[in-house]
């Protein structure tokens, strides 16, 4: 099956980066430099990411507040400008994705959703329409690039009369960007090291790709992989579909409660389960943790609690960039969640000595 490409694949390419499927797609793991200097460059200064492979979706009609009131996990109390992180429950206990709601008013909404995800949610969306509201997939008339970073602001101020600094974090403007028309200009990301991402047809693409490295050039601007996007999303704590959270993971158990609101009730798919998790608590927590000898914690590597017992397992792990030791987020059984809990990674039947600790981890 031929990958699917992005209006930059091809400069990804003569970039010389290192190139692999992800959701189909053919996409930049990281260029010349590696993982660990394009991570270093987004928290320090600035850099790029091609995230079109990414869905969007348009939610419009009288009853679209309605109609993600109860498809989404978190209350849509949103003003004009206003975007917000969310999740699909899946009526068993479960997640059918993670997106970004972008509120342009109570009848115009924009859902951003998984990459993998996007064929799964756009049947979910359709076969929950209760509400007849209008739905449309424009996803593959949309190219995304995320510029992250603290000098983004910077760099990105040069293309454009929006007031870069007057859009709050989780909040969008749209506008003319680089010449280029009703690009929308998000303060959001999935680094925490600050910046911006820009939505846009595919056809400025090349236009707006030139202009951004051009502005960024004086602050070091570089392109940044997939690998490194992973790496800075790790160290902040982040959940990812497929990893921290899946179709058998429920929001409360991973540390998602505050985009679950109870208040809904019965309105919402699986409200009363999320009442009742609440009340009663759960079984299993997601915990991230911080070995303390050297070694990498990998996805899937069980977790003890150091005397050979099996109390969960890894979802996401690497060497921290930042920090120089070895981190990781993992499910544990609910009495070794604590902050301060000594467990232990099994890592080729060794059991490397690990402590609970609390979020993020890059300081």
């Amino acid at each position: 099956m031929e990958l699917k490409t992005t209006p930059f694949t091809e400069t990804h390419i003569a970039l010389g980066a290192k190139m692999a499927e992800f959701a189909g797609y053919n996409m930049p793991i990281n260029y010349a430099n590696g993982i660990n200097h394009e991570h270093l460059t987004v928290v320090n200064g600035v850099g790029v990411f091609d995230v079109s492979h990414m869905g969007e979706f348009m939610v419009e009609g009288a009853k679209a507040k309605q109609f993600l009131g109860r498809v989404c996990s978190n209350t849509l109390n949103l003003i004009d400008g206003q975007a917000q992180y969310n999740c699909f429950p899946n009526g068993q206990g479960g997640i059918v994705d993670d997106l970004i709601v972008y509120h342009y008013n109570d009848e115009k909404y924009l859902l951003v959703v998984n990459a993998a995800n996007i064929d799964k949610d756009w049947a979910w969306v359709n076969k929950n329409n209760e509400e007849g509201v209008k739905l449309t997939n424009i996803s593959d008339n949309v190219a995304q690039l995320a510029v992250q970073g603290p000098k983004a602001i910077l760099a990105l101020q040069k293309l454009t009369d929006v007031k870069l600094e007057d859009i709050k974090y989780y909040h969008f403007a749209v506008g003319t960007f680089a010449g280029c028309a009703d690009v929308i200009i998000s303060a959001t990301g999935y680094t925490g090291a600050g910046g911006f991402e820009l939505y846009f047809d595919p056809k400025c693409g090349k236009k707006i790709w030139d202009a951004v490295f051009e502005a960024g050039k004086e602050f070091g601007i570089e392109p940044i992989g997939l690998g490194a996007r992973d790496t800075l999303r790790l160290e902040m704590g982040f959940c990812l579909y497929g990893h921290e959270i899946n179709d058998t993971t429920s929001p409360i158990e991973a540390g998602l409660g505050w985009i679950t609101k109870p208040a809904e009730g019965k309105n919402l798919i699986d409200g009363e389960l999320y009442v009742r998790q609440r009340a009663e608590g759960v079984s299993r927590k997601l915990v991230a943790f911080e070995l303390q000898e050297r070694a990498i914690p990998r996805k899937d590597y069980e977790l003890t609690d150091g005397e050979g017992n099996v109390i969960g397992v890894v979802t996401s792990g690497c060497m921290s960039p930042c920090r120089g030791i070895g981190v990781g987020m993992g499910y544990v059984k609910k009495d070794f969640s604590k902050t301060d809990t000594k467990i232990a990674v099994k890592i080729r039947n060794k059991e490397v000595p690990a402590l609970v600790v609390k979020l993020p981890f890059r300081h």
